[in-house]
């Protein structure tokens, strides 16, 4: 089964033409879209009334691709945020709690940034962090191209299987080291697909400043004929995995929301069980 959803429900306009309350964005996109990426919880850890809330604003099929904390991928201080980072995961744990026992929660999805590179160190982390998650299905979304060059792609691939760990298919700008290539490859039961676009003047940061670099690193129409090639790659995907969910993060220009529905249409799939539309009055 492939299930299409978005990075975050709130910047995606084409979806709110109609809509004149903003609490209601997650209800009215729970109408277009089985799966969202929850990236607020990269930021901060959600207060439980938010989780509560999104749990009762959605549908029962409805599930949350989860961004695991910034700290917990290396991308901030720790300390920062908890007294120890098995403090912080715990947490975390807390937080996803709802949303497993309401078979809301599709994975846990732990972004590595551009630097982490392929080395022991490294591979210790990956396994410290799947000790720390209870229970819950966790993908590996490298960003460093070391993991994926000649022979050590292989190794990636069967460390993660062993490990029990989904692996992350991207769409994603090839520029320096900080990428990884697309590998059509699966190392779990469930199969994820993020895709970032192809802006490769924008995906290295430069001398831009952190919000000019948001504004730009998924700016990105994807081509008609780019999403008939990666709906070919994701139907092979379905062909291995029980599950597929892919997710579209080229959202800095609000392009998102479009590629996905046609992704949809390419793929030929009608979903059922979604939130009721509002009604048009005129």
């Amino acid at each position: 089964m492939i299930e299409i959803g978005l990075t975050g429900w709130g910047d995606h306009d084409t979806l709110y033409e109609d809509l004149t309350r903003k609490t209601d964005k997650l209800q009215t996109y729970a109408s277009h879209f089985p799966i969202v990426e929850l990236d607020a919880s990269y930021y901060a850890i959600q207060p439980e009334r938010n989780i509560l809330k999104w749990i009762k604003t959605t549908p029962e099929r409805f599930k949350f691709v989860v961004k695991i904390h910034q700290a917990l991928t290396l991308h901030a201080d720790y300390k920062d945020f908890a007294d120890t980072r098995e403090a912080l995961f715990e947490s975390f744990n807390l937080m996803l709690q709802p949303l497993t026992q309401a078979n809301k929660l599709a994975m846990v999805l732990v972004q590595f940034p551009p630097w982490f590179d392929c080395n022991i160190k490294h591979i210790k982390y990956i396994r410290f962090v799947k000790s720390q998650l209870e229970n819950v299905p966790i993908c590996i979304e490298f960003r460093h191209r070391s993991w994926f060059e000649d022979k050590m792609k292989e190794y990636t691939l069967e460390f993660l299987t062993e490990q029990e760990l989904i692996h992350a298919v991207c769409d994603e700008p090839q520029v320096g080291d900080g990428c990884i290539p697309l590998v059509n490859r699966v190392t779990h039961e469930t199969a994820f697909v993020r895709f970032h676009g192809r802006n490769i003047h924008g995906w290295t940061k430069k001398d831009m400043s952190d919000q000019e670099w948001r504004d730009v690193r998924y700016l990105y129409n994807y081509k008609e004929t780019e999403l008939q090639d990666l709906a070919d790659k994701v139907r092979i995907l379905n062909q291995k995995a029980k599950h597929v969910y892919v997710i579209f993060n080229n959202n800095s220009g609000g392009h998102a929301a479009n590629n996905a529905k046609t992704f949809q249409k390419y793929l030929d799939i009608d979903y059922e069980g979604l939130a009721l539309q509002q009604l048009k009055l005129f």
